[in-house]
Parts: C-alpha cells; structure tokens; sequence
C-alpha cells in the first residue's frame, strides 16, 4: 500500500452546502447524499487549516455555492496570507461588485465560473435555474472591475459539464469567452449517477463521436485564436480527456487516497469531491468528522486504512469503482 503517513498537502472544504441554482447534474438538486444546510464558520475554517502545517492546496467549494457564506473571500485572504493555492468553481450569480472587491482584495487566484451553456434554454435545462443574463452581465462587470484595480487576477475560467446536448454549445461559449473576461474555457467530463441530465446515456468521456470530436478540435483551434486556454478533466487536452482510460483498474491510478481530503460545512470528512455523486449509501463514505477529531486521528484512522486497503484491491467502494473508466480520475 502507498504511504499516507504525511496530512494531506491538499484539502477540499464547503464553506456552504446552500446552493442558489438547481442544477440537474447534481445530487444536492434530488436529495441524494445531501447533508442539514450549513454553513462553514470562520473559527471553524481556521482550526481545520491550522491543522495541516504543509498545506498547499484548498479547493472552496462542494455541493453549494461558495459566495452564498459570506466569510467565502475571509477564508480566501487566511489561504493566500500562507501562500496557498485557493481557487473555487461559482455561478457567479452573486457575482456582484462588492463581492468581486472583496475576491480581488483577498488575492484570490482563479475563479472558476459553472456555466454549462452558451444559450438561455440549454443553462436553464443544466443550471435549474434562469439566470444566464444576470451571470453574463456579473462576469462583464467583474472584468471591468478588475480593469479599474489594474489587476489580472482573479483569472475566470469557464466551466462547461460535457455531455451530448452541452457539447453542442461550447463552440458559442469560446465566442463568449473575451466579453466575460475569461482566459480559459475547461471542459469537465460528466459524473452520472442515473437521475436529471447526470445519465450514462448522456456522457461523452471513452465514447465520444465524430460530431463531438470535431467541436472539440474546431474549440481549441478558436481558443488559439482567441488566446485562451482550453483545458479539460485530468489536465489534459479536451481531445484526450474525453477518451477512454486504459487498465484493468483504472481508479488506482488515483492519488486522491493519499494527498487530498474532502471537508464537508457539517465537518465530515470524506475521501473525495466525488463521493456525493457516486452511490446512496452515504453514511459508509464518511471517513470522520473534524468537528469531533482532530484530522489527524481521521486520516490514520482505522476507517480511513480501511478505505485504503479497499480501494488498493480488486473490489472498491462504489464512489472509486467508475474513476478512470466512467468519469474523472
């Protein structure tokens, strides 16, 4: 078995599980693997980073919208003040001046925007909700923001969730992409758990077709044009990414059992961002809880060892058995 003798260099955290939008590829949306509405207290936050010395790495964000917690760019400002690396996916629909202030000021690195579509209907069937103008008009003005600050950071991403119907529109998001601000657009492959738009039959990753190959292909080339990054799941080439993963057993390429953690706003701990959206038996995936122990009595623990011993065999658990063979690893 690989070593995890070291705390995680790299932690996922909610700062909310409250969510504003009511996205048909989330499990939150359904009821699935969703905890009590919560949000992450600032002296919470601060004793779970005080926790890890090495700390190199903090993804904001879960199944909620980080800008609903309003300590979201306090604990931005903790993370850079130690030189960590923060970024966080948003929808931006709070993305309002004084929020986009308080993001700039905080030195926040990157803010990954969801947006899953380029036209009204098709972020209405994703996102649940019917805000796509108020976010266009958000980014917009951040971007003018930042201008006025004479700053380049926070860079904005856009994000698109690939699937049959979305793919279709990421060529009219790389157009989008100048206005907005952004200087990348990523393509995130589609983690399906059999209900809304989160569907098997739905996702391109390992069977994507010529139709969809060659708007992947004519994306990048406008993306050069443009000069925005495009980038995909898995740090690699939208191109490659949506291929299949090779091996017998694909999900032990993974490292995420030995460098990172996922903390939810009620203080679970889980092994990873993916654990909500795989399986109903949720209450097996929680590893701990640091509201009750110190993350380090968690991480060497004995439910965590036998998370580890799990997915080093054959048999997985249900939320590591599809990585790298249906969706991210």
């Amino acid at each position: 078995m690989r070593d995890a003798c070291r705390l995680p260099s790299v932690l996922y955290v909610e700062p909310t599980n409250r969510c504003n939008s009511l996205c048909t590829e989330c499990p939150r949306t359904f009821g699935i693997n969703t905890e009590s509405p919560r949000d992450l207290t600032l002296s919470e936050f601060d004793a779970i980073i005080s926790q890890v010395p090495d700390l190199k790495r903090v993804v904001l964000h879960g199944l909620g919208e980080p800008l609903m917690n309003p300590h979201a760019p306090l604990m931005v400002a903790r993370l850079r003040a130690r030189n960590v690396a923060v970024t966080f996916n948003s929808n931006a629909i709070l993305l309002n001046p004084r929020r986009g202030a308080a993001l700039i000021e905080a030195g926040l690195p990157e803010l990954r925007v969801s947006i899953d579509g380029a036209t009204q209907q098709t972020y209405r069937m994703m996102r649940g909700v019917d805000k796509l103008a108020q976010v266009r008009e958000n980014l917009a003005a951040f971007a003018a923001l930042k201008a006025t600050h004479r700053v380049t950071l926070p860079k904005v991403s856009l994000w698109l969730v690939a699937t049959r119907q979305t793919i279709e529109e990421l060529p009219a998001l790389v157009e989008m992409a100048p206005a907005l601000g952004a200087a990348e657009v990523y393509v995130q492959r589609l983690v399906y758990f059999g209900v809304g738009t989160a569907r098997e039959e739905l996702a391109i990753f390992g069977r994507a077709r010529a139709r969809e190959q060659e708007i992947l292909a004519h994306s990048e080339e406008r993306c050069r044009d443009l000069g925005i990054a495009f980038a995909a799941s898995g740090a690699a080439n939208p191109r490659i990414s949506v291929a299949q993963a090779g091996g017998e057993r694909p999900w032990q390429t993974c490292q995420r059992p030995y460098s990172l953690t996922y903390i939810t706003a009620n203080g679970n701990v889980l092994s990873c961002c993916f654990v909500p959206f795989t399986g109903r038996r949720y209450a097996e995936t929680i590893l701990g809880n640091v509201f009750e122990q110190s993350l380090a009595e968690i991480w060497h623990g004995a439910r965590y060892q036998a998370f580890r011993a799990r997915f080093e065999s054959a048999e997985p658990p249900d939320w590591c058995a599809g990585c790298g063979s249906k969706w991210s690893i």
